[in-house]
Formats: C-alpha cells, structure tokens, sequence
C-alpha cells in the first residue's frame, strides 16, 4: 500500500514538473539552447570541428561531411546554428540516428561529452544513456597512445603513389615488439575490386564515399610491407590520454557517416588531419592544404608541429630486407642462399654443412623471406613455394638456436627528411639561335633528378606542371611546356627481383619541326623496360625502353603522327648532393607523317638545401638544341 502511495506521488511530481516547463514555455531543452546561443558556442573552432565546417566562398560555412545522417538538422551542413539546436533536442531523445542507428548520446559521444562540459548539463535533467556498444568498442582499444603510420609509396598502383596515412592505437602494455596486434584507425574510399579506368574519373572527382574503419595493424603491414613491398615508418605522437582519449570519440562519431572521397584534396591523409585536430585544437593542420594534400607532406606537417612527434621506428619491406641480407654476404654466400631455396638437395652440400649454425640460420633465414616474398606476390601461390618454404623451415627449426639481430638500414630516408612537393623553377638559356628566360611550376611531385632523400629511390611522378618561357630574338612569350601527369618507375632487376620497369607521359611541348620553328606539339607515350643497379662509383641506375609515342601538331603533315622506338639511359649518383642523368632516345613514325626522331638529353642536378637545387640540362632533338640554367624551390 505504502509502495502504492510512493509512485502515484512521483508521477503527481513528475506531472508537475512538466507543467511547470509548459506553463513558464520553457524545457530544459530551451534552456539549453539559450545558454549555449549567449555562449555563442555555433561559432566555437571545438563545434566546427566536431562538424568539419569551413568557410566557403560566400562568407558562410559548408561542412565537409556529406551523409545527412550525420547531421541533426536539415540544414546542418551550412548551418551550425540550427544543427546545434537540433543536437540539444535530440540528445533528450532515445530515437536512433545515424548510420549506425542509435540514440544521438551514444551515436554522437564526443558532441554530447562536449556540449555536457560546456553547457554544464545536470544529468538529472538530462539522464545520461548507457552506450554499450561504444564502451566495448573503446575497451577493446585500451588505448595508452596514438602512432602516425606512413607507408612509402607503391608505384604499381595509382591509389598509393603518394604513399598513404593511418593511425595505430597503441595498447597499453604493449612493446615494440607486440604492437603489431594493434587496431588501426583507416581512412578510405569504398572501390569496388574490379574498379578500373572510372577508379581515376570518380576518384578525383568525388565519386566514391570515404569511410573510416577499425583493422588490426598486422593485416596492414600484410598488405603493405609483404604484399606490395613498402616500407614502413611509424611516428609516436606525444598526445595526453585526454586527447587519445578525444581522438577516438571523435574517431567512433565518424564511423556513423562518410565523406565524398576526393584522390587530391579530401582523402586519407587529409581526415586523418581532421581527427588530430578534433584531439588537440590548438593544432591547425587542414588549413594548409588547400588543393591537395599528399601523405608525404602531412608527416612533413605534423613532424614540425614542436613536441608533437615522439619515438620513430622503421619497419622495412620484406624486399628491402632480403636486399640488405643479400648485401651482407659473399657471392658465394648469396648463390648458396638462393639454391637452399629453389632446391632441397642444397641442405646437403658441404657448402653448406660446413658453415657455422649463426651462418646456416642466417642462409636459410634469407631463403625463407625469398620463398614468402614469392609466395605472397604470387595469386594464387603456387603450391610448390609452399611446400619449399616448409622444408626451409623445418631444416631451420632442427639448428635450435635464435635468428641473430639484422638491423636493416632504409634504401630511402624518413618522408619528413624529403623536399617539399611542389616546386617553381626560375631560368634561362640558349636555343638554337636565340636566347630564353623561363618560369615553370609544377604541382607535384618528384621527378628522377630532384633530390632523391624521403622519396622512393629511381621513381618519378609529375603531375600539372607548366612552362612560360620569353624568347628575346623572336620577341615571343609563350607557353613552352605542360604536363599533365609523367610518371616512370625504374626498378633495378638481379638475380632476385624482376620487376619490369615503366613510363608514361602525357602533355605538350615546343618544337622545331619542318618549317615551324615553335609549335606546339601534343604528346603521349608510355614504354616498358628494364633496369640494372652498379656500384662502380656509388650508385648508377641503367635503363632501357622499348616505348611507343603518338604527337599531334600542326608542324607534322597530316598533323599527327605514331611511332615506336627504344631508349636507353644512365642515372649516376656523382655524391650526395650531385646527381647526373644521360639518355637516348630514336623512334620512327609509321602512322601520319612518315618521319624519325633521334634524342639526346644530358641534365645534372645539385643540391645546396633540403628545398633548394641548381640544375643545367641538355636538349637534342633533330636540329634542335636547347641549354637550360636553373634554381628550383620546393614549396
């Protein structure tokens, strides 16, 4: 009976208490929302950034999130006033929302942890929700600190020429050693696996949605360092647990939504920017980049934030350290390491019988890494490397001593060590019979003679770049050069390795051809080669092309023509700083205007800082000879 009498008196006060909200025409809600429009918090860089607003064009502001569901209010994307207030509602209801369907508290926690300290929100007017799906998600993290991973660029494939960002949470607890069982936090577009030329289209123009996931760390270093054989660097960063702490409610907001991906601006490394910068507002990272945004120059970016990188660690591709372990041995050695892997008889030749154990764990050691390299790089993998690899392995296990320490040394410096991306070049020079001045831009990004520290070594990739060259004697301003993309991989084969090398171009040039003494002349072309690497003085790359190229111009009869032909050529390391490049190139035109080309270039480029070379370069074509002086700066 007493219980009785105890409910109907919460429900009287409970009645009361809301006619109480009616009567004065205010709700909690209201009061809220008050308080939070005199706090003028729409305006706050924290609610802009839990949002990912920024200024548009008009004045106003545009939130770069593109999936209504993230957003409280119809017109949340452009108005952070009316999603605030649409927030606060919601946030007193149990209705789900979101892409992952649940109540705003638990689907929005770092919005809601935020306007609850701010706001000063009383938990007995606001009950607090239990999100048990978010709480298991952030335990099974245990989170002690945030790691930056950076894998090198892939030059097999377009998506990863630049390289590529991602986060790794570091457990508590966890050593050097173990974090490999750590989660990842992973930006990316969803692509189908049979994607092909629309991949480009869509992709640089936002055609596919991006979204973040959660992947253990060992399935990425699968993927990157043994399948596609890039190396790996990983940066600690010094955050507080708060922050960690802020990053991941942030990070969990996100998996409710996705953004439109865009290859250039918008893409993995630039959200991830966005999350440190939700972790710690004092960091202004996106502001940077304003139409692209390359991994490589965001570990630039953040590697000069003061006191925001802690420990560095390298994590080299099973490639580079087959390489380095090829490197340590005699030829004799290397020849023996190589047959224990092709065949099994080699585990009985004295040659081998006689070494010393550290030496015979060593030898098959490096057969093993040779046999899961192929294994891995083949699809399917044949079963017979598998069934090698096994032999290697059981030989090895029967020697019962440990794999003595190989530190592997990187082919390529840390990414923040390397030049800037973009570059502008002021020279001048002679052609022909007259003289020039020239000013050339180019958006990005590494070509074979640019300084080759933090970049993967013999690649090239140059995308939008241009040339306004000033004749004196003809008294001519003109546009000399544009490229759309130029991209060529040279990669070294021996004994091991024999992977083919490639190139393609696409843009214009000038040209003295028949009677035109500058035409503009379109050009494409693509080749397939191979490389070889010496070390007679300290490191020469060889090359030759078998290519094919077809020009469009006015000076050509018929104004095209198509043709193939080869080239040869020599990278040479002269030190450091110096660097020289010698090629040759001779094509026959068979379609539209019968004709042949034979080419020469000679170029060598000094480097006197990280961001700042000289360069003189040599062009022969037909009759036509240009001589170019420059000093390049990267930007």
């Amino acid at each position: 009976m007493n219980i009785l009498v105890l409910i109907a008196l919460l429900m009287l006060l409970a009645i009361g208490s809301v006619r109480a909200e009616e009567i004065s025409g205010t709700s909690y809600a209201d009061e809220l929302i008050h308080a939070a429009k005199l706090n003028r918090l729409a305006e706050s860089r924290e609610w802009h950034l839990l949002l990912h607003y920024r200024r548009n064009w008009f004045g106003g502001f545009t939130s770069e999130q593109d999936d209504p569901g993230f957003f409280m209010s119809p017109e949340g994307k452009t108005n952070p006033d009316a999603e605030l207030e649409a927030t606060i509602r919601q946030l007193f209801l149990s209705e789900d929302v979101g892409r992952s369907r649940q109540p705003a508290q638990c689907a929005f926690v770092a919005r809601y942890r935020w306007l609850k300290t701010t706001l000063a929100i009383d938990d007995e007017r606001l009950k607090p929700m239990t999100c048990p799906r978010f709480e298991r998600w952030l335990t099974e993290f245990h989170a002690e600190s945030i790691s930056l991973i950076f894998p090198s660029a892939f030059m097999n494939n377009p998506a990863s020429m630049f390289g590529h960002t991602f986060l790794r949470v570091d457990q508590k607890g966890q050593t050097e050693q173990t974090r490999i069982l750590a989660y990842t936090i992973n930006y990316a577009a969803d692509v189908a696996s049979d994607a092909g030329l629309e991949y480009a289209i869509l992709g640089i123009f936002g055609g596919y949605n991006g979204y973040f996931s959660t992947i253990p760390y060992y399935l990425k270093v699968q993927e990157y360092r043994d399948i596609e054989n890039r190396d790996i660097w990983e940066y600690r960063l010094n955050l507080t647990e708060q922050q960690v702490t802020r990053l991941l409610m942030h990070a969990w907001e996100l998996g409710n939504a996705s953004f439109d991906y865009f290859f250039f601006k918008e893409n993995c490394s630039y959200q991830l920017l966005g999350l440190l910068e939700y972790a710690d507002p004092s960091l202004h990272l996106t502001d940077q980049f304003l139409f692209w945004t390359v991994p490589a120059d965001t570990v630039r970016l953040i590697a000069d934030q003061p006191g925001l990188i802690g420990h560095v660690a390298y994590r080299p591709s099973r490639s580079n350290v087959i390489r380095r372990k090829r490197e340590s041995l005699t030829a004799s050695e290397r020849a023996l390491a190589q047959r224990l892997a092709v065949d099994e008889a080699a585990l009985t030749l004295p040659a081998f019988i006689e070494l010393a154990k550290p030496k015979q764990a060593f030898l098959l050691d490096l057969a093993s890494d040779y046999l899961r390299y192929r294994i891995d790089t083949a699809d399917p993998s044949p079963q017979d490397l598998r069934d090698r690899n096994k032999s290697v392995l059981t030989a090895r296990s029967q020697l019962r001593i440990p794999s003595p320490e190989f530190p592997v040394k990187p082919f390529a410096d840390q990414p923040e060590l390397g030049h800037n991306t973009s570059r502008a070049s002021l020279g001048g020079g002679w052609r022909n019979d007259d003289t020039f001045e020239e000013l050339s831009v180019r958006a990005g990004y590494h070509d074979l003679l640019d300084p080759e520290p933090g970049y993967t070594p013999n690649a090239q990739i140059e995308l939008a770049s241009f040339t306004v060259r000033h004749y004196n004697r003809a008294d001519q301003t003109r546009l000399e050069r544009f490229t759309l993309a130029n991209v060529l991989s040279l990669s070294p084969v021996d004994s091991v390795f024999h992977v083919p090398s490639w190139k393609i171009n696409l843009g214009m040039q000038t040209i003295k051809h028949n009677t035109c003494q500058l035409c503009s002349n379109a050009v494409a072309s693509g080749g397939v080669g191979g490389a070889l690497e010496s070390h007679w003085f300290r490191k020469e790359v060889w090359f030759a092309f078998a290519e094919a190229e077809a020009n469009y111009s006015r000076a050509y009869e018929e104004r095209h023509r198509v043709g193939g032909g080869a080239s040869i050529g020599n990278l040479v390391d002269l030190s450091e700083q110096w660097r020289f490049m010698v090629s040759g190139t001779y094509l026959k035109y068979a379609l539209g205007e019968h004709s042949d080309d034979i080419r020469w270039f000679v170029g060598s480029r000094y480097t006197l800082a990280r961001n700042w070379a000289l360069r003189l370069e040599y062009n022969h074509r037909d009759r036509d000879n240009d001589v170019l002086f420059s000093v390049q700066a990267f930007f």
